[in-house]
Parts: structure tokens; sequence; C-alpha cells
């Protein structure tokens, strides 16, 4: 082998052996990386907050049915129909608009009744169903969003012939905006206490490396001595007294920081 071929040999050994350790480096750079990244406790630390948005409700809402019996479909119906359009008509007159009144059920269904059958010395047969006509039913939820005027409008559905009036509450009409305030204080709670934790422990926070919403569920009531329907008076009807108090939202997050 002459010098010429040695050179040639020894210039491809070269190139092969930097070839192997870029590669090599390169390997070595993303195994650290995943290494890094699926496991960033190694040198990160935890810390929670709580952020907490208290509201006065907006927005009030009921559901009341109208039913009626008669001894055909369409009777039933059309009693059911007079009654639930005198009591629409009212609460329109209180600026309820057509947006907020919503029907839930309607339904017909026949009605029976028990005939009790003669008995001998021996044996007594069990009572016997017969058809008693039909009953209707309407079922109707209301939102208010004027909710000084919700104890008058639970007034008026009764005066007016509702059979049914249940499920008063007093919401926001826009809860995930609160949601999304209660959330930004609790991030600004955990950031507060991270920048403490970092000074005490001697560590420099890098990055946020992962975060979790803990929070469960929606606004929740929270009931207080608030403004009712009692300051509205009526010589017609009685009106219900209905405190407001108020919603109350609170959302807990946990944010891990990488550190060094």
């Amino acid at each position: 082998m002459n010098t010429q071929e040695m050179q040639k040999i020894l210039k491809w050994v070269w190139i092969v052996l930097i070839v192997l350790a870029v590669f090599l480096a390169v390997e070595t750079l993303g195994a650290l990386k995943y290494l890094r990244d699926i496991n960033p406790a190694y040198n990160s630390i935890s810390v929670s907050g709580t952020g907490e948005v208290i509201s006065v409700p907006d927005v009030a809402t009921f559901s009341f049915a109208v039913s009626a019996d008669a001894s055909e479909v369409s009777d039933a119906q059309k009693l059911v129909t007079e009654k639930t359009e005198v009591i629409l008509t009212e609460l329109k007159s209180l600026g309820i608009e057509e947006k907020d009144i919503k029907t839930t059920d309607y339904s017909v269904w026949p009605k029976y009744t028990y005939e009790s059958m003669v008995c001998s010395s021996t044996f007594c047969p069990p009572s016997r169903q017969v058809p008693d006509g039909y009953t209707a039913n309407h079922s109707i939820s209301i939102k208010i969003r004027k909710t000084q005027d919700a104890g008058k409008a639970l007034a008026l559905v009764g005066a007016k012939g509702a059979t049914n009036l249940s499920g008063i509450s007093f919401t926001v009409d826009d809860p995930e905006k609160m949601l999304n305030e209660a959330r930004s204080k609790a991030i600004t709670d955990a950031k507060n206490k991270a920048k403490i934790l970092s000074q005490e422990l001697g560590v420099r926070l890098v990055r946020v490396v992962n975060f979790y919403d803990n929070t469960g569920g929606g606004p929740m009531p929270y009931y207080a001595e608030g403004m009712g329907a009692d300051s509205i008076k009526t010589s017609t009807m009685p009106v219900p007294t209905i405190p407001m108090g108020e919603n109350k939202v609170t959302v807990n997050v946990t944010v891990i920081y990488e550190i060094r």
C-alpha cells in the first residue's frame, strides 16, 4: 500500500469519526432535553394560588307550570293555552322580553279513576281503571333581568293561575366573566408566592413548566341579607320578599416553575 492510498484511508476514517461524533452529540442533547421535559420536578417548585370574586346577582330565574283537566284533549289544551297567554302577557308588561321566556315542557296525558267492583261472599275482584279525561301541562322558565321585579313576577304568576312555581334563583348573566376574573387573581397570587419563595430559597425562577386549574363547578350562591322585592307594593296581590344575596366564585390554581 503506497502513501497516497494510506492518506485516502486516513481521510475517510477522520470523516467517519467526525460524523459519528456529531451524531452522538445530537443524540445526547436530545436525551437530556427529553429527560428535562418529562421530569421538570427535579429542579422545580410548585405554588398554589387562590382568587375570589363576589358580585351582586343581575339575573333572576324561576319556573312555573299551568295545567288543566278536561274530558277531551283539545279542551284541556285550550284551557292551558288561555291561562298561559294571560300570564305571559302580564309578564311582558313587566318588561320581560320574549327571548327570556322559554318552554321547558308541554305534555298531555290521560287521567284515570279506580272503580270498586262488587264483592261476593268468597271473592272480591280488584278495582277497575276507568278513563276520566285528560290533563294538559305547559312548563315555562323565566329570566328576569330587573331583579327587583322578581317578587312581583312570582306573585303575578301565582295570581293568574299557575299551578306550580319552583326554582327561584339569583345568578349573574355572564358567569364566565366572573370565572376569568377569579382565575386571573389566582394566577397573580401564585406568582407573588413564587417570587417570595424563590427569594427565601436563594434560587431564580426560569419559566413555567406546568399549570393546573383546580376549580370545579361554576358560581356558587352565597346568601346574605340583600335587596329584595319587598320594596314593590301592590294593592291587588301580595308580593313575596326575595333576598338576592351575593354570588361568589373561587378559583384555585397550581403553577410549577423551573428554578436554577
